[in-house]
């Protein structure tokens, strides 16, 4: 056996040069920990170019749902070793204009929700033409392909409204009223068309402002003590699910309620019974999925679904039955 020759370095020396060592790499480890003040989210090892990548949604601030999808994204961006900037805006004219802002700013890539599509239209087609990758999640399943958007990640919300539709009828519903809290939101509509397609009782529609809860629980208040026959409240987000318990307690009603999308929150409100069901489209794994998708075109050109089917998420039904298997992954705030 060859025995290498001693190093002829002094002990001290080597110790030191260890310890300087060890310091740079603690440094710029965490350096390429530090999140940006202008939503930037930093992953990857040091000194690596890292991919740009800009998530754009429709999101009102402090809504948990778009918590979940943002933490999603995260999860994958630092898998991917990607740079996340996230930004959102309800307006959709300041939607287009945070889309523009990323092409401006050179992005490598990115994801956007299409609640109102005709809005995207600009904003994507001069992503297309500064050669930038657009992805698409959570809203405009009808209009993804069109739009010229290379993948979509969400839920068929005509097909889930109908399965809410269904599901009313086993339950032996008799009238429903389904609350939309963003008028126009073609995702929205689209749960409240399917429920009525496919609901064999009556369905009625009401809408409301979804940025004040308070004028969400009074409207629906109003709404009960004004039609005590209504036996069904659908809501199409966890928040305002909650808020409606509420609303059917003050209006002494005996409707029940059924929800779309899941948070912790209402976990719990299955799991005691007052809320019925609700519908899970996986908000999580849509801002995961968006990002690694772009990642995975970037880097080795592929393309889920084909670039021709929708990669769907949902809906699966969360009930008093089965919500104990998902209550954990909700209480890590991943679901």
């Amino acid at each position: 056996m060859n025995t290498p020759p001693p190093d002829s370095t002094p002990r001290r020396a080597r110790g030191t040069a260890l310890t300087a060592a060890v310091a740079v790499c603690l440094l710029l480890a965490a350096c390429s920990g530090a999140a940006g003040t202008d939503g930037t989210e930093a992953s990857g090892g040091a000194g690596t170019a890292r991919m740009k990548v800009t998530l754009v949604t429709h999101g009102a601030g402090g809504d948990a749902f778009w918590a979940l999808v943002r933490k999603g994204a995260r999860a994958a961006a630092a898998k991917d070793g990607v740079e996340l900037t996230y930004a959102s805006d309800p307006d959709p004219a300041g939607q287009a204009e945070l889309v523009r802002d990323a092409i401006r700013n050179k992005a490598d890539g990115i994801a956007l929700t299409l609640a109102k599509p005709s809005a995207m239209k600009d904003p994507i087609a001069r992503a297309k033409a500064a050669d930038i990758p657009v992805v698409g999640l959570n809203s405009g399943i009808d209009a993804w392909r069109s739009e010229g958007v290379l993948e979509y990640f969400g839920q068929d919300e005509s097909v889930a409204g109908r399965a809410v539709g269904r599901k009313l009828d086993d339950l032996k519903a008799r009238h429903a009223l389904c609350v939309i809290h963003e008028r126009g939101n073609v995702a929205l509509e689209a749960r409240c068309a399917g429920v009525k397609k496919a609901f064999g009782g009556r369905t009625d529609l009401l809408y409301v402002d979804g940025t004040d809860m308070t004028a969400v629980r009074d409207a629906i208040t109003a709404r009960l003590r004004q039609d005590p026959g209504i036996d069904e409240v659908v809501m199409l987000g966890a928040q305002y699910a909650l808020t409606a318990v509420t609303s059917v307690r003050q209006a002494d009603s005996g409707a029940r309620i059924a929800t779309f999308d899941l948070n912790e929150d209402l976990v719990a409100a299955v799991r005691e019974g007052d809320v019925q069901f609700a519908v899970d489209q996986q908000p999580y794994l849509q801002g995961y999925l968006a990002v690694d998708a772009l990642w995975l075109y970037r880097t080795n050109g592929n393309l889920s679904g084909g670039g021709t089917a929708p990669v769907l998420t949902g809906p699966a039904f969360v009930t008093k039955a089965n919500v104990s298997s998902v209550a954990r992954f909700a209480a890590h705030g991943t679901r």
